[in-house]
């Protein structure tokens, strides 16, 4: 007889915030917003629970957001900050768990299946102490969740955030399931919504009452997943790794810009933020992709592939190349954005490197010191 997998969900509760708060708790209980100026066309990264009850989002403008929430304290993004609390937590938990998988930056996977002897046979238990532990080792709220798989271990830790801990014993999946609202399903967008609920199905249970062709004639293919989740089927594969797929940065313009020389000074910022991202993670990049959105809101990206890198001089070269290459209409520009992504690991330094590949390297390490010590403007690297 096959063993019922068990799965838990760990999704960390308004991560950019709680790591703003980590730096500065003057910022505890209060509305905080981490995103982009609202002077300008920025936008919400993410909004602590005080500020949610005004109605303020994720991916909202900022200058929106204060207009619901006046009080709230906007305060910028740092991620490299983020990703090295994510990567620090990241390397804790495999210490715990014998299958990790990272799905995003504040989101985590953990196969228990088999593993209860490990735990005293009490899985519900390990999973209260481990977000004891997260919080007490790094100071970071959680919400954990421990199901028979991964999508439904997703929604129900989305039932209990934030700071919740909830186990949904195996057989009575469809029971938890039936009285969520449609939408709560991972994928299930304001257009999949309106459908369904044209038709009548409002809840899961409404969903679990029908055949599952019923859904893909209203669906399509999409309607398989939809009704196999709320039946409380889903995936039991936990990767052991998850690479991230790509480092960027872009910015939204205050005001549109046509001059070159204005928009490279703009894409030399973006790169050596992402540059520096990724020599904090040891890696090097092999493809970069340039973006660029126009006043009347076209968007292009090129890419280019070139040797592995992570030198901030070598990157600029090429977008700035790419920039000459692709800015070809006449109107001027509202967004430039660089991406990294195609990554392979950087091992340090060899003796058989060149003296000018080794003292380069050095210096980048150096300047990447100072700008997390003393801020991003206290030193740049210069142009090509």
């Amino acid at each position: 007889m096959t063993r019922p997998s068990s799965i838990a969900h760990l999704d960390l509760d308004c991560f950019y915030v709680s790591v703003e708060r980590i730096k500065d708790p003057s910022l505890i209980g209060k509305p905080v917003i981490v995103g982009g100026s609202p002077s300008g066309r920025g936008v919400v990264a993410s909004a602590s629970y005080e500020a949610r009850a005004f109605g303020v989002r994720s991916a909202m403008p900022t200058g929106k957001a204060l207009r619901l929430c006046p009080h709230a304290i906007v305060t910028r993004s740092h991620f490299d900050d983020y990703g090295m609390y994510s990567d620090a937590l990241y390397r804790r938990m495999k210490e715990l768990s014998p299958v990790v998988e990272r799905a995003s930056i504040d989101e985590m996977y953990f196969d228990l299946t088999g593993c209860e002897s490990l735990y005293h046979n009490d899985l519900p238990g390990f999973i209260k102490d481990l977000q004891k532990l997260v919080w007490d080792e790094f100071k970071l709220p959680c919400t954990i969740a421990l199901a028979s798989n991964k999508t439904l271990a997703k929604i129900a830790a989305g039932t209990v955030k934030p700071n919740g801990v909830l186990h949904v014993p195996h057989g009575t999946e469809r029971e938890f399931l039936a009285p969520l609202p449609i939408e709560i399903i991972p994928g299930v967008g304001k257009k999949t919504e309106e459908i369904l609920k044209k038709k009548g199905f409002r809840v899961l249970a409404d969903l679990q009452t029908v055949q599952r062709e019923q859904v893909t004639a209203l669906l399509g293919n999409h309607g398989f997943w939809i009704h196999d989740v709320a039946q409380g089927l889903g995936s039991t594969t936990v990767y052991e790794s998850h690479v991230r797929k790509g480092i960027s940065s872009e910015e939204t313009f205050s005001h549109d810009i046509a001059d070159r020389i204005d928009l490279e000074k703009k894409l030399f910022s973006l790169v050596e933020g992402v540059c520096s991202t990724l020599r904090s993670r040891g890696w090097k990049s092999k493809t970069v992709t340039l973006k660029l959105r126009y006043s009347d809101f076209k968007t292009i990206t090129r890419s280019e592939s070139i040797p592995p890198t992570n030198d901030d001089a070598v990157v600029f070269k090429l977008v700035r190349t790419l920039l000459h290459h692709g800015y070809t209409r006449p109107m001027a520009l509202r967004l430039l954005g660089v991406r990294l992504t195609n990554f392979e690991y950087d091992p340090q330094p060899e003796l058989q490197l060149m003296p000018f590949e080794e003292k380069r390297g050095k210096a980048l390490t150096a300047v990447d010191r100072l700008r997390k010590k003393f801020g991003d403007d206290v030193i740049h690297t210069g142009g090509v």
